[in-house]
Order: C-alpha cells, then sequence, then structure tokens
C-alpha cells in the first residue's frame, strides 16, 4: 500500500486512506462514527489506515492503528461493535475497565462513553448501527415494539457459537470492501446483507430481549400467511424482505417464517424465489430469441445476480435460460 492520500472509491459509500495523520483521522472518523476526540499516549505519531463503507444505517471499518492511540466520544448515538482482528484494545464501560481481542468483542450502546486506548500494530474491525435500526429490527423480529436503548453485553465471545458466526459475516463485509464488482454494492443485497447483521447481532449477544429472540415461535396463522403469499403474487420482481412481508401479514418475521414452513411447506424467500423463476419462465418460452435476451427477463423478475440466477434455474428446470429461450414456440 502507499501511504499518503486517498484512493479514489469507484462505488458510492465507500472511503479507502491507505496512512493518515492525526488530524485528517479526526475528520474521517467524525464523518463515519460519533464525534470523537483522538489522543497520541506515547507522544508519538499516528498513521491510521481506513476503510469505511456505509450500507444505509450500517457502518463497517477496518482501522489500523501504526501507533498506539486513544479515541473518546463524550456520547454515542448509536449502536457500536469493536472486532480486533490484531492487537488489543482497551475501553470503559459503565464505570469498569473491559478488554477486546481477536477473541472477543467490545460493544457500546447509545448515550454510551466511548474511550478506548489501541495499541501500536493493532487493527479493528468497527461496526455502527443507527439506534432506529437495530431496534426496529429488534422489534421486527419479536412482532411487537421494544423499549431501546438494548443493553447490549459490553464484550462478548467470538470463538465460538452465533458470536463466531456473527463475526464471519462482519468479516466478510470487510473482504467484499476493495471488489468494485461486488454484490454488497448491489441495493438488493445490501439489503439483505444489512438485515442480517442486524438479526445476527441481536441473536448473538446477551441483552434482555434475547431469551424471547431465541425462544421457539408461535406459528403464524394461516390468514395472515395467505395475506403474504397474495403479495408476493401481485408483486413478485418487488425487492421484498422477509420484514416487508411480515408486516404485510402482520405478525412477526419469527412467527410468518414458521407459519409458512407449516402451511407451505418453505421458507418465505425460498417461495418468492420459486416464484420467480416460474415467471421467468414462463417470459422465455413467450419470447422470441431476436429480440429477448435471459439477462433482461433475469431482471425483470428481480434477480440481481445473473450467475446464481442460472444455477438455480437449471436445478429447478433441468436446463438452462438460454436453453429455454431457443425452444421452439
Amino acid at each position: 500500500m502507499v501511504d499518503g492520500p486517498a484512493r479514489t472509491p469507484s462505488v458510492p459509500g465507500t472511503v479507502y486512506f491507505d496512512s493518515v495523520d492525526v488530524v485528517r483521522a479526526r475528520e474521517i472518523l467524525n464523518r463515519f462514527y460519533p464525534p470523537m476526540s483522538i489522543g497520541i499516549p506515547d507522544g508519538g505519531e499516528l498513521k491510521l489506515g481506513v476503510e469505511m463503507i456505509q450500507l444505509g444505517p450500517l457502518t463497517v471499518g477496518h482501522l489500523t492503528f501504526e501507533g498506539s492511540a486513544t479515541l473518546v466520544s463524550p456520547q454515542t448515538e448509536a449502536y457500536h461493535v469493536t472486532l480486533p482482528t490484531a492487537g488489543l484494545v482497551r475501553a470503559r464501560r459503565d464505570g469498569r475497565e473491559i478488554t477486546a481481542t481477536p477473541a472477543t468483542a467490545l460493544a457500546f450502546r447509545p448515550g454510551d462513553r466511548m474511550h478506548t486506548r489501541h495499541e501500536p500494530h493493532s487493527a479493528e474491525i468497527d461496526v455502527r448501527i443507527e439506534q432506529w435500526a437495530l431496534e426496529s429490527e429488534l422489534a421486527g423480529l419479536l412482532g411487537h415494539p421494544v423499549e431501546g436503548p438494548i443493553d447490549l453485553a459490553p464484550t462478548f465471545d467470538l470463538t465460538g457459537g452465533p458470536a463466531y458466526s456473527w463475526s464471519r459475516l462482519v468479516r466478510l463485509l470487510h473482504d467484499e470492501l476493495e471488489h468494485e464488482t461486488s454484490l454488497i454494492h448491489q441495493p438488493l443485497i445490501a439489503e439483505q446483507l444489512c438485515s442480517s447483521v442486524l438479526s445476527g447481532l441481536l441473536l448473538s449477544v446477551p441483552h434482555r430481549y434475547h431469551q424471547e429472540l431465541v425462544s421457539p415461535a408461535g406459528s403464524g396463522p394461516p390468514r395472515a400467511v395467505q395475506r403474504a403469499v397474495e403479495a408476493i403474487h401481485e408483486e413478485p420482481e418487488r425487492a421484498f424482505t422477509v420484514r416487508d412481508l411480515a408486516r404485510i401479514a402482520g405478525v412477526s418475521v419469527r412467527s410468518l417464517q414458521e407459519g409458512f414452513r407449516r402451511h407451505v411447506g418453505c421458507a418465505p424467500m425460498t417461495y418468492l424465489q420459486q416464484l420467480r423463476l416460474n415467471r421467468v419462465r414462463e417470459t422465455l418460452l413467450e419470447g422470441d430469441p431476436a429480440r429477448v435476451t435471459v439477462a433482461a427477463v433475469a431482471h425483470r423478475w428481480g434477480f440481481a445476480h445473473l450467475g446464481r440466477f442460472a444455477s438455480a434455474y437449471r436445478e429447478r428446470f433441468g436446463e438452462s435460460p438460454s436453453e429455454t429461450l431457443r425452444q421452439p414456440g
């Protein structure tokens, strides 16, 4: 990597800085994270590497510290989770000292004072989630309003269980930052990934709603499931999320999923995909190969990634989309 100015991002919402001084570091961090001050405890020179991406209410950043530094924010306005990838992060929360390592994440809630110290040659992934987004995600999963802020545990173990899976999902977002053609830059995929990060955190970290969240959900009644099914049939090309369908059905996400499993035999998003594939096949069979392209038809019915679409199509119908299109009318 080359020290100095930013690499010009080719995708909106991404920022890359290979090495910046303390003044520029403060400017960049305050753009993406809570207003904070930066200190250099050993009196040396801070060089900070920054990679950032924003997906709606979710910000994922990778920070590398060549020298030690302290970051202080009087009061956070969002949920913030730090996952060290090298070195240590020492912090204070609720009046006690806590330490994060590559095996342990650190969490702050809206209203918390953030005070963290970062070792020389350390690195971390920092996740910021707007307060309304995480609390709305939890309310959707539970099917009733929640009172925030959600009391996320100060630290949580990343070496196993659901938190380990969640950390791998966050690392995937970071790994995809440099790829211009990554699916995370597709709005449909970005929305689904964002929801997965939010719901995954809620399922991974202790809080007062956690037991309710992981307890078996009741099945949505047939009428609620039918409302979701009707919405899918009316607009199969619409970029539905499972939360959208749950709102239409008037039940929680978990109840809708259980209702689909019981009354339909598959998950809501699986049902949506199968209907879209059917619509694609109908369109291809009716189309003129001289005027119609597989890509155009796939995009029309809501498929953003042609490779995965083609694979799913072949698995379902035993032939490629282009073979279907070439069949005589």
